[in-house]
This record gives C-alpha cells, structure tokens and sequence, in this order.
C-alpha cells in the first residue's frame, strides 16, 4: 500500500502556505488582507448575492420576448444608423444576467448553475442572432451602415471596455447597486454585436458575421471571467481545491492574453488606419492651392494597390496632381497607392468652395434619395404584381417600370388595373405598366340603337388597357352593326382587332384571339 505519497501530498499544502504566509511578500499585504476579510468580505451577504444572479439565469418566457425585442430594436437602429435607437435596444437586453451567472457559477464550483446560464445564454444568443435575421430578410435596407461596420472590427479598447464595465457589474450586483447594471449594459453592447451576426447571417455577408461574432465572444468571455475574478476576491465560497482555484486563475489569465495579442494587433491596424488618413488629407491639402477646400475622402486599404479618392473644391486646377500625390503618399504609407481626385472649379469668393461642397452633397442626397424611390418603386410593383424584385423591368432613361404579372384567385382585369393605378399613383414623373394574365375580357352591352351604354364604354376602355398592355389581338363577336362599332372604338386606340359576326347576337363579347 503506498500512503506514504498521498500523506506527503496533504501535508506539502499546508507548507506552501505556511511558507507564503511568512514570506516577505506574504508579510507585507497581511495587514491589506487581514482589512479586506474583516471590513469589506464580511459586509456582503453572499447567500442574497448568489441567490439574486441566480434568479436572472433561467431561460424563463419573458426573458426570450425581452431578448426578441431587444434585438429587434438594435437591427432596425443599425439599419437606420440611429445611435439613440441602438441604446433603447442595449437597455432592453437581459444577456447581462446570464452572463454574470456564468462568471458566478465558476467562482463558486456550481456546475449546475453553469450549465444554466450557459444555456439561458446560447439560446438568448440564438433567438437574437434569428430574429434579427428575419427582420434584415424583409427589410428593404440591407446595406452595411456605419453603425453596423464599427462592430465588425473588435479591438483592444473593446476589450478594456469589457473588462471595467464588468467590474462595475459585478461590484454593482455584490453590494447592491443594481441601478449601476444600466450603465453597465450600455457600455458593454451586448446585443449590436448580435444583430449585426444576424445582419451578416441574412446577407451572407461572412466578413460582418464573423467580425461581430469576434465583438460578442470577446464583450462574453471579458465580462464571465471578470466577474469570476471579483466574485473570488470577495470571499465567494468555492467547492474547488486550492489547487483547482489555481488552476482556474491560471487558466483566465492564459484566455485573457490569448484575446488581447489579436485583439491588440487589430487595434494597431485601426490606429495605422487613423493615421494613414491624417497623412492623406494632409498631403492633398499641400498639393492645392490654400484657399482650396478637400471634401469627402476614401480609402480602401482591402484593394491592392490601395485606392484613395477625394474631392477638391479648388479655384485652379493642378494636372499633375494624382501622380504627385500617387509617388508621395507611397513613400509615406509604405504601400502601393493609386490616388484618383474629383476636382472641382469655385471662384476665389470666400465661402465658394463651402458654398460647392453643399451644392455636391445636396447633389449627392438628392441622388440617394432617388434610390430610395427606386427601390420602393421596384419593391410596389413586384407586390402588385406577385412576382420577385428581380422579374420587375426598369427603364432609367424612359423612367418606365413594368412587370408581367401571375394570375392572383379571384383577381379580375379591374383588379390589375386597379393595382397598376396605385403604383403609377405611389411613384410621380415614372410610367408604371403591369401586364396582366389572359382574363376573360367584359362583355360590352348596348343600348336599343346598338350604342355602347355607359357600362359597355367602360368595359370597352378595361379591354383598350388589357389589350395595351398584353400586346394580343382583341376578337369582337356580335352582329355586324354593333360588332364593327366597339371594332371602331378598339381601332382607334391602336388595338389589333378581328371580327366574328353573330346574327341576332344581344351585345358584344370580347375574346382574345388566341384563346
């Protein structure tokens, strides 16, 4: 039987610590340690603490309806890149709780309690990504806003602003100051990052899915091990050994560092990026006349060689500029540049190239604007006609929009025309032409003298639009007299007609002459 190691191995713990305690070190913080138990670790009533974080985990109904909404808020504030609406959503989300149920449970060795918060927390995270998605698929606006594209790219300051904004939680929860927990979940934004997952789930859009995923996972695993860490310094039972506890230490500390060294270089590159852009302006500015104004500037730093592009209000223009700028701004950013200017001409009036720019942004609005309409238009007729967006034909030039509509139940020629008439009504200054299916045309009745009754010009002028917009020959059967009179009236409005004579025939039937 070989006890003798396990005895060694109870005993040598107690030496590791007896040897700490008398320390130089361990001698020195004493006195702070001996403090934190008496006065700070015996004020918190850790059975209220845990009992309180623990009340929050469950995956209950009314934390899926608040974490729905929550990320519904933050997609349409994205999409509409509307910071205030972004807040609401932050407001809303009750991800905070679970995740301070993760950092408590390890704290404190409670598998259980971790098992459910982790998965209030996967499916909170889940239904968000979903719903947000849902909502970008039916939505008419599905471009990358600013709002979206600043958390595509997570970076070190993200990660401090994690790592405070979980101390102030925890510290919040653990002596009672829940009202800090509304700070708190502004500054950590935990649900954006979800819903622009979500965005980049709906758009296939890989680059934004992955790079918000990066923000969520690094915002989660800062606030769960911070919040593990405060709960361990203060006093915090734990089932776990001390040499667990260690481990468990050891092991934060080794995640930490693995997300701050990637983390850390991304942060580098924005600041290249922020400074890169300085140089540019910089450089553009000195190229120009003083009086010179510099617009709005680009860069794209994924193309190679990396495209700049800017706009120049200027009272003279310099030929030689790109390729100056081109050779200098290459030798200062240490890559290979291709620099395109849009310069403009303005007098040497003071507030001439103010009074340029303003023209070229109103310009600018105003031809965003008219995507907008586009887009509504388009969207208008492919409900109008039951088709997809990409079925919808578009003229720019003859501002003409057309589509050929499916057979809808009991949806008769008025009802396409009538559905035509409110996109015509909903998009002014365009033509809008919805071709219906081959219905059956109206009967045109006629009055003792063989006219038309006020009923039959109205059936006649449904057929002129049906045949108009169809391109198909209209046959005209009845007798003669009243036949070749609505035959007329058809020719006259540039409708390819056929007559089929019925003796004795009361009123005219329309029919299309390939049916």
């Amino acid at each position: 039987m070989n006890t003798t190691p396990a005895s060694a191995s109870a005993d040598e713990q107690p030496e590791r610590v007896a040897r700490w305690v008398y320390s130089p070190i361990g001698r020195s913080i004493a006195p702070l340690r001996s403090y934190w138990r008496k006065n700070v670790v015996s004020g918190v009533d850790h059975q209220a603490v845990v009992a309180k974080v623990a009340l929050e985990c469950p995956a209950t109904a009314r934390y899926f309806l608040m974490v729905m909404m929550s990320a519904g808020i933050a997609i349409l504030g994205l999409l509409l890149s509307s910071g205030a609406v972004v807040i609401g959503a932050m407001l809303l989300s009750p991800l905070m709780s679970p995740i301070l149920g993760v950092g408590f449970a390890l704290a404190t060795g409670k598998q259980k309690w971790l098992k459910i918060s982790a998965r209030s927390l996967a499916l909170g995270s889940v239904a968000a990504i979903l719903f947000a998605a849902l909502i970008v698929l039916v939505s008419p606006l599905q471009t990358v806003t600013e709002e979206i594209a600043a958390r595509t790219r997570p970076n070190l300051l993200d990660l401090m602003v994690a790592l405070f904004s979980s101390i102030a939680g925890s510290y919040a929860m653990i002596r009672g100051r829940e009202g800090t927990i509304v700070g708190v979940a502004i500054a950590t934004a935990l649900m954006p990052p979800l819903a622009v997952v979500g965005f980049g789930l709906a758009t296939l859009n890989w680059t934004v899915f992955f790079g918000a995923l990066g923000l969520f996972i690094t915002n989660f695993l800062t606030i769960a091990l911070t919040a593990t860490l405060m709960a361990r310094l203060y006093g915090f039972r734990t089932s776990l050994s001390t040499r667990q506890g260690w481990f468990q230490n050891v092991g934060i500390f080794v995640i930490f560092v693995a997300m701050a060294i990637p983390l850390g270089l991304s942060l580098r590159s924005i600041a290249f990026e922020a400074g890169a852009q300085r140089i540019v302006t910089t450089e553009i500015s000195n190229a120009f006349p003083e009086d010179a104004e510099i617009g709005e500037t680009s860069i794209n730093w994924e193309s190679e060689p990396v495209q700049i592009g800017a706009n120049v209000f200027t009272p003279e223009f310099r030929t030689g500029a790109e390729a100056d700028l081109t050779k200098r701004l290459t030798q200062r950013l240490g890559r290979e540049v291709t620099v395109s200017l849009d310069q403009l001409r303005v007098s040497t009036d003071p507030g001439a190239a103010q009074q340029a720019e303003l023209a070229q942004a109103r310009v600018a609005e105003q031809a965003a604007a008219t995507e907008r309409q586009v887009t509504a238009m388009i969207e208008r007729m492919a409900a109008a006609g039951g088709v997809a967006r990409s079925d919808v034909m578009l003229d720019r030039d003859m501002r003409r929009i057309s589509a050929t509509a499916k057979p809808l139940p009991e949806l008769t020629l008025q009802g396409y025309r009538e559905l035509e008439r409110r996109v015509a009504a909903a998009t002014p200054g365009w033509t809008a032409e919805l071709r219906p299916p081959l219905l059956q045309l109206p009967r045109v009745a006629t009055n003792d003298e063989g006219e038309p009754t006020a009923e039959g010009l109205a059936s006649i002028d449904l057929a002129i639009w049906a045949a108009s917009r169809t391109g198909v020959e209209v046959m005209v059967i009845g007798n003669a007299e009243e036949a070749a009179a609505v035959a007329r009236a058809l020719d006259d409005a540039d409708i390819i007609t056929s007559i089929t004579t019925v003796p004795g025939a009361d009123g005219v039937e329309l029919a299309w002459s390939t049916l």
